[in-house]
């Protein structure tokens, strides 16, 4: 561990400029879902209880560098009082008199949406100057938002003595625990629909895997390079020869991967479409692979039972209708119980995965779900996240 956490450092009397993720959905100037909010709250408490002065950047949307009043931060404010219990002040700017006369001693600061001014995304190094001037500490809580390299994420750590937020230490410990020096057997299961979105993913865990399993379009694109014939199913048959390369790689470093020996095919991807379990190898040429079949899911059960450690990155079917979404359910399930039994240590993250394992009722019990979406894959991917390695400097 090369970075410090709250804990490492004296807050009493000090301005902690705080980088949290905000950006939660909104409608009709409500927030909808406050699961963001709710994470940054203990870091704000800890800043409070050790005599800080937390100071909250963020960003909101995509506002390329303009003041957009529909992406102001000024409608968040409502959800996080509710959530911390107490007034918070808002700064109509993240820099400058404006934002200055914002900031009270002892009291919750929410600062205007970094993403307002264009040098926010360029880590321009004179507004990152400017962000300084307002804190004596700098706290970085935004995982999320660790795979950029922005002026309040990378350049604020290199202008002020820098920690991690509790929400950030917790995403840091559990990836280390489940990529960089697991427990094995280790396995992963990716997901989703598309290879060429996570070939570099799929490419870097083969070498760090004892078992991969492949779920969703993608495992179509898999059998097809393996001269199966998946009917109308969403492949990438221009990938195959990749996907024959991802196999060739994996075998040479001893991973196995899993991929489905029987589906569920269906003429038509739409609730309660009538379908049926089918061998892999015997899709029907009019119909269409939309989940992973029993008894694969029950191979990957048994391969998950051997194992001490999970990761896991997307669905293995097309879990937003019903029935196909039975294989994630059952596979989630089955590492929730693992894990809540002391088997096995599971982190979740990136995607659709949350969605996923909260449908099934799998995450609550997994070890650690992380919030994250790029930053979540960019780490697997084994990329260094500029915002993770600006606080290990």
């Amino acid at each position: 561990m090369g970075w410090k956490s709250l804990d490492d450092v004296y807050l009493d009397g000090k301005r902690v400029l705080t980088r949290v993720d905000l950006n939660v959905p909104v409608e009709d100037g409500r927030v909808t879902d406050t699961t963001r909010i709710d994470r940054v709250v203990p870091t704000i408490r800890a800043i409070l209880e050790k005599g800080g002065t937390p100071v909250l950047l963020a960003h909101f949307g995509r506002p390329k560098g303009t003041r957009v009043e529909e992406m102001s931060l000024r409608q968040v404010v409502p959800a996080l009082e509710s959530a911390l219990g107490r007034e918070i002040r808002f700064g109509p700017d993240c820099v400058g008199d404006e934002a200055a006369g914002a900031i009270d001693d002892g009291e919750v600061i929410l600062l205007e949406n970094t993403r307002f001014h264009p040098g926010e995304e360029q880590n321009d190094d004179c507004l990152a100057d400017q962000m300084a001037e307002l804190g004596d500490i700098y706290c970085n809580d935004a995982f999320s938002a660790a795979h950029r390299a922005h002026a309040s994420t990378e350049g604020l750590a290199r202008r002020l003595p820098a920690c991690a937020g509790r929400l950030m230490a917790e995403e840091l410990k559990a990836l280390e625990t489940a990529l960089g020096d697991p427990e094995r057997p280790l396995m992963a299961v990716v997901g989703g629909a598309k290879v060429s979105t996570k070939l570099a993913l799929l490419s870097n865990l083969v070498r760090k895997v004892n078992h991969l399993v492949i779920g969703g379009g993608m495992a179509n694109t898999f059998l097809a390079a393996k001269g199966v014939d998946v009917g109308r199913s969403l492949a990438e048959h221009d990938m195959t020869e990749t996907a024959r390369e991802i196999l060739s790689s994996a075998d040479e470093a001893g991973c196995e991967i899993l991929l489905p020996e029987d589906v569920v095919v269906a003429a038509a991807f739409e609730a309660g479409a009538v379908n049926r379990v089918v061998p892999a190898e015997e899709c029907p040429s009019d119909m269409m692979i939309l989940d992973t079949g029993p008894e694969s899911v029950e191979r990957i059960a048994k391969a998950m039972q051997s194992c001490r450690t999970l990761i896991w990155n997307g669905p293995l079917g097309a879990f937003e209708i019903k029935p196909f979404d039975a294989a994630t359910n059952a596979a989630a399930q089955e590492a929730a119980r693992l894990t809540r039994d002391g088997q096995l240590v599971s982190v979740a993250g990136g995607g659709d995965t949350v969605s996923a394992l909260n449908r099934a009722g799998a995450a609550d019990d997994f070890t650690y779900v992380s919030s994250a979406g790029g930053a979540f894959l960019e780490w697997m991917e084994g990329k260094t996240l500029p915002g993770v390695a600006a606080l290990e400097s």
